[in-house]
């Protein structure tokens, strides 16, 4: 596990929405848009209850991380002023978390986070945990 500074944590706690590359056996990428967020340790995403086609363990995602678990998840900030904008970049393992006292704690963290998770059914769903390993970023300033 790798030391964030305290402004790249910062941003992992505060910015929105990540994108999370996962790639298959083979190496075909996938990246998807997610909800995140940090605990000072890892990174959590919960599958959540919006619209999807198939089961929540069958998503691509999912099936990528079991067998491939080396991921990336990238957030930044766009702005017309490009002395303003940034891009941080966390490399790292992910794996599924379904049982235990870690969902649960993951998952009051993203309710705290994001309030349309409050009303929405998550208990009981898989998290994927990210344990960072290498983070890069840039910074227009």
């Amino acid at each position: 596990m790798v030391s964030l500074t305290p402004q790249q944590a910062a941003r992992l706690s505060e910015t929105p929405v990540g994108h999370l590359a996962t790639a298959d056996g083979n190496g075909r990428p996938h990246v998807i848009p997610v909800c995140f967020a940090y605990d000072g340790r890892h990174i959590y995403s919960v599958l959540d209850a919006k619209p999807k086609r198939g089961s929540l363990t069958g998503l691509r995602r999912v099936r990528n991380i079991l067998s491939n678990p080396q991921v990336s998840l990238v957030i930044d900030h766009y702005d017309e002023d490009w002395t303003r904008l940034w891009y941080l970049l966390v490399q790292g393992k992910a794996e599924l978390v379904e049982h235990g006292p870690e969902p649960p704690a993951a998952i009051a963290k993203l309710r705290e986070k994001y309030p349309q998770y409050r009303n929405m059914p998550l208990d009981g769903n898989p998290v994927i945990r990210i344990i960072p390993e290498r983070v890069t970023g840039w910074s227009g300033s």
